[in-house]
């Protein structure tokens, strides 16, 4: 805990600029690699080095000599950090003293050394050699009764390779058991927009910023989340651009901003304002705000106005009658209380939109995480038809991911619902009958955890026990395992809420080399723009007991599959032979993987609606219908709040980089809640009142957050905003996305009451 009085006040400055420099200063000293850190970030995004380890957002390939924000330089301090986690911090404490720390506390004790295993008659974890590791899993995995009674985890930061062969393995073994990271985010786009546009990414590039008409960003703090993205936007602003930012909360990087890369804007302290248009919508208000806009477009329309593509609607979509008469069946008042916003607004929204010939429209998880996620993305699609803005330069859909490879292991094989042609190109290529039933997703894997069907969790790096919903229920479903696997570059929850026997398993990281007996290898990674390049650590491991996921998911393949064809070791030493692997099972967007990725720039995967090819059942990009105008289950409670979880501007998804939120105002405090003011006072609360939130459910489970304080916020009303994973307790495991199982983070409802000593 942070040993400084919280303190609360109003931030004024433009984001980025000096307090980004101070920032990365400041980070780099406290994890004392100020040199090391430095010469780091010098090759981080640059053509010979490594891959930042934080966000998923593309390189420009007009590069900088300092291609790197002010996160991603946390994120690689964090992970250069010169303090370790040796064995002697596990004799020092037991596991349920270390469970009783922060999880900054945790994160800050560094770089895992050698592999542990639980020893639960000392509750202390103790040395394990590799071998034995391995022999452990290998046990475990084949005394299961069923494959499908492990659940195999995939973070965002493992790479291609290590991703491809990791579903190799797993499906070799016998289940589609893969709960994964983008489970919890982006699922909604991968299972959302398919029925509208055949593919499950984004269509634009980065060479799009540079052809936009028109920017419409939404529920997405590009600041935080995306650091590097506004130098796109800074850039369209300056040529006029119109950006539309869409949030419930104002977020200060979209206001105004400074590019600590720009010497006369950091000289002359200047600024850059990046909005033209707020748009302050209710918390799931967004399908209201894209049905307005559409209802305009169609009046326009009907009145005479060239304001519809006819030739791209024609020629490439089927559906669009049925989305008018919805639009025309609206009524304005409704449109205006569900999405908070007043009609003027939206028909001006709309004009931008109208006017431009080229729009694109970013998002982040203010859309996709809520219980109609998926098709909430389908009316984003929708409007982007009516304006034919598919397969033109400056046009398309953008699903602003937060993972770096999140995308990635996505499209080299993670995922619970396998389609058939994959499946078939496995087994020519690797000689076994894949298993053909869906898996499990993130929430499936929790439900089976808890009803005892699953025994064993792997976890390839993540912190899946800290970043799952409903979170004494997910606690007590790991501890309901036979065996944990954590594989990992540092000391996180995970390794102290674990199944009765649990191992540890050092990792190299992003930053780091990886040699084998063939030589010093690279990884590849998929940008959130479907670009694919080579990472290549410049920095030595954090100790010579760590090992590279490559070899880490190889070891336990030879240990579970002792009858295996594939022959693992050569894969663990030659990660070329892995890219060859990964061009024969994808012979389409992967053919000559080897040749393609030593172009230092890296290549393309093709995005066929980018080709204005659309790879659904019919063939045609379809507008998709959604009777109504909330994108959640709407609940009978006059004290309703709607709770948003996000992140701190100091915090990459779960990880805890301090205790301030300097952009939103926050000092040495993470127990807070943003609040609009009327609200408050509505509630007789005094400012920073402290509060408890429950959640409003019909399950009979009590969940209840307490000693929050309230801070004034220009929130909408009815809305609310705190940090996760802290008010993780509140979401329920059964409060999601029907489509994509993804939990709905963005829109939990809850009641603000007073706090007590009986509840704190």
């Amino acid at each position: 805990m942070p040993d400084r009085k919280p303190s609360y006040r109003t931030y004024t400055a433009p984001a980025g600029g000096w307090g980004a420099a101070a920032a990365t200063a400041k980070v780099l000293m406290q994890e004392s690699v100020l040199a090391k850190g430095s010469r780091a970030l010098l090759s981080m995004n640059q053509p010979g080095g490594f891959k930042c380890p934080s966000c998923a957002f593309p390189d420009p390939e007009c590069r900088k000599t300092l291609e790197f924000c002010e996160n991603g330089a946390k994120a690689l301090a964090h992970e250069a950090t010169r303090f370790r986690v040796t064995r002697e911090l596990f004799e020092r404490y037991t596991v349920s003293e270390l469970a009783e720390q922060s999880d900054y506390w945790l994160e800050k004790q560094g770089r895992l050394t050698e592999p542990m295993r639980y020893d639960p008659a000392i509750d202390r974890y103790v040395p394990i050699g590799w071998d034995d590791a391995f022999a452990t899993i290998g046990r475990h995995l084949r005394a299961l009764g069923s494959p499908h009674q492990a659940e195999f985890y995939t973070s965002g930061r493992t790479p291609n390779e290590a991703a491809f062969l990791y579903a190799i393995f797993v499906r070799e073994f016998g289940t589609n058991n893969f709960p994964d990271c983008s489970n919890m985010c982006h699922e909604p786009t991968s299972r959302g927009l398919p029925p509208s546009i055949g593919v499950g990414k984004g269509t634009v590039v980065m060479e799009d910023f540079d052809h936009a008409e028109a920017i419409f960003v939404i529920g997405q703090n590009t600041g935080t989340n995306s650091p590097r993205m506004m130098t796109n936007l800074v850039e369209a602003r300056k040529r006029g651009v119109p950006i539309v930012a869409v949030n419930p909360m104002p977020e200060r990087a979209l206001i105004k901003f400074t590019e600590p890369q720009d010497v006369i804007q950091m000289a002359t302290f200047g600024s850059t304002e990046i909005a033209s248009e707020f748009v302050h919508i209710s918390i799931g208000g967004d399908i209201a705000l894209l049905k307005g806009m559409m209802k305009v477009i169609f009046e326009r329309d009907a009145a005479g106005e060239d304001v519809i593509d006819r030739n791209f609607v024609n020629r490439h979509t089927v559906g669009i009658e049925a989305v008018r008469e919805d639009a025309f069946a609206q009524d304005w008042a409704d449109i205006c209380r569900v999405s908070g916003l007043d009609e003027e607004q939206i028909r001006r929204c709309a004009e931008i939109y109208i006017r431009s010939n080229a729009t694109m429209i970013c998002y982040g998880m203010g859309l996709t995480q809520h219980q109609e996620g998926s098709r909430l993305l389908q009316q984003v699609a929708n409007l982007l038809f009516l304006r034919g803005n598919f397969g033109k330069p400056g046009a398309g859909i953008a699903p602003i991911r937060g993972h770096s490879n999140v995308q990635g292991d996505r499209t080299v094989g993670i995922d619970e619902r396998p389609d058939r042609d994959y499946l078939d190109r496995v087994q020519a290529v690797f000689g076994f009958d894949p298993p053909r039933e869906k898996g499990h997703h993130t929430l499936e894997a929790v439900e089976a955890m808890l009803n005892g069907t699953a025994k064993v969790f792997i976890g390839m790096g993540g912190n899946f026990v800290r970043a799952v919903p409903d979170t004494e229920r997910s606690y007590a479903a790991m501890r309901k395992l036979d065996l944990t696997v954590a594989i990992s570059t540092k000391l996180n929850r995970g390794h102290v809420i674990h199944g009765r026997e649990a191992l540890i398993l050092p990792v190299i990281s992003r930053s780091e080399r990886i040699t084998t007996e063939a030589g010093e290898q690279f990884v590849t990674i998929e940008d959130s723009m479907a670009k694919v390049t080579a990472s290549c650590g410049i920095l030595e491991p954090a100790s010579p007991a760590c090992m590279a996921e490559v070899e880490i998911v190889c070891r336990m393949a030879s240990a579970t599959l002792p009858d295996s064809k594939t022959d693992w070791e050569a894969l663990a030493h030659d990660y070329g032979l892995i890219r060859d692997r990964i061009a024969q099972v994808y012979p389409g967007i992967y053919s000559g993987f080897s040749e393609r990725i030593g172009d230092p720039a890296g290549f393309q995967l093709d995005v066929p609606p980018r080709r204005l090819v659309w790879p659904t059942p019919n063939g045609k990009a379809n507008f998709l219908l959604f009777n109504g105008l909330e994108a959640n289950r709407p609940v009978d409670d006059p004290a309703m709040l709607r709770l948003a979880t996000v992140r701190s501007h100091d915090q990459f998804n779960t990880t805890i980089y301090s205790y301030s939120d300097r952009y939103r105002g926050v000092y040495n405090d993470r127990m807070v809640v943003f609040m609009n003011e009327d609200d408050r006072k509505e509630r007789g609360l005094a400012r920073q009142a402290r509060i408890a939130l429950e959640t409003i459910s019909d399950d009979g489970i009590r969940r209840r957050v307490a000693g929050l304080t309230v801070i004034d916020y220009p929130m909408p009303r009815g809305a609310i905003a705190g940090y996760y994973p802290e008010l993780n307790p509140l979401l329920p495991l059964e409060y999601f996305d029907e489509i994509s199982g993804t939990p709905a983070a963005k829109s939990i409802p809850v009641r603000a009451l007073p706090d007590s000593d009986e509840t704190a």
